[in-house]
């Protein structure tokens, strides 16, 4: 598509009307008395200036758009207050050219209202002054279809504009949601390729065993399963530090849980820092059987939960039922400061 530079716009909108006002010069002999003539082209080069000079934004400033409805209005009063209207004026008729133009600069620029209103008054003047057939005669009809054409134009080129923004907003999502694919794949590698080294040694062991395993093999097999299992269900909430303390915590008998929700993954990475290096002291100090940490929903102020849980017959119904469990922690980590 070829952009219409808007400086060119504006030279070819003020060439066409100021040769209204050169047309209007010219027949100022025609007329009983010129002074309305003059005044009415005074009115019609201001309302011009006026429409075309202040551009900071398509759609024209109400008071401007109300000063050129009563300049639209004024001046075929004035003109053919001293034309025959059974004569032929020639072009001392050109305020009904000059009238078109200057409403189908308010129809370009959005002021849809004014602009039928501007040419109704003239076609409604016109009739009063010269009756119906005049319509077509004077050329009002053409201001008529001038307007009508703006407004066509502008209500597709409005049309455009939110398309063009729709579209542009549904690439920007569409763009972060491939963006967010790429993450997720990039992370499940990184995840499986972390799996892989941890688990890949005790696989080749058992396999090399065939599956006969000592006690202290099959404890350091849980600990690996307990290890994998937070990889898929701890996601954003592991870090070195994080995995060490739990590791420690599982060592002295404590099942950790680790459940990301997805509640901390807008966080920048700083914050999380902050909020997984409470975490890791959380559990570094906790003496519970069973400790849960689990993301807060989205939008919560909390980042984090933790509960700790001490159960009375000992680590060994953990597991079990926990009716009767004492909370030794209890811990909620700020999204915030």
């Amino acid at each position: 598509m070829i952009a219409v530079p808007r400086w060119l716009m504006l030279v070819l909108a003020v060439m066409f009307s100021a040769y209204h006002v050169v047309l209007g010069i010219s027949s100022l002999d025609i007329p009983d008395d010129p002074r309305p003539a003059i005044v009415a082209l005074v009115l019609y080069a201001a309302a011009t200036v006026l429409s075309l000079w202040y551009v900071e934004r398509v759609r024209m400033p109400d008071w401007i758009a109300a000063f050129d409805l009563g300049v639209s209005i004024a001046i075929p009063l004035l003109v053919t207050s001293q034309l025959d209207a059974g004569a032929d004026n020639g072009y001392a008729t050109w305020y009904v050219a000059a009238v078109g133009t200057l409403m189908t600069i308010a129809a370009a620029r959005r002021q849809l209202l004014v602009a039928w209103a501007g040419v109704a008054a003239l076609a409604v003047q016109t009739i009063l002054w010269a009756g119906f057939p005049a319509l077509g005669g004077l050329g009002v009809v053409g201001s008529i279809v001038w307007v009508a054409i703006a407004h066509m134009l502008t209500a597709a080129l409005a049309t455009a504009a939110r398309d063009a923004k729709r579209y542009a907003q549904a690439e920007r999502e569409a763009a972060a949601w491939q963006a967010a694919q790429d993450a997720h794949v990039f992370e499940g590698r990184m995840r499986l390729a972390h799996t892989n080294r941890i688990a890949a040694p005790m696989l080749r062991r058992i396999a090399d065993r065939g599956g006969v395993l000592t006690d202290e093999q099959r404890l350091e097999c849980r600990m690996l399963e307990a290890a994998i299992r937070d990889e898929i269900r701890g996601r954003m909430l592991l870090t070195d530090t994080v995995r060490l303390e739990v590791q420690r915590a599982r060592e002295r008998g404590a099942v950790v849980t680790l459940l990301d929700e997805g509640g901390i993954d807008d966080l920048d990475e700083p914050a999380r820092e902050r909020v997984l290096s409470r975490l890791a002291s959380a559990i570094a100090e906790s003496n519970a059987d069973r400790i849960i940490a689990r993301t807060a929903a989205d939008g919560s102020p909390i980042a984090v939960t933790v509960v700790g849980l001490l159960v009375p017959d000992g680590p060994a119904t953990v597991a079990g039922d926990a009716e009767d469990a004492e909370v030794e922690l209890w811990l909620e980590i700020p999204r915030d400061g």
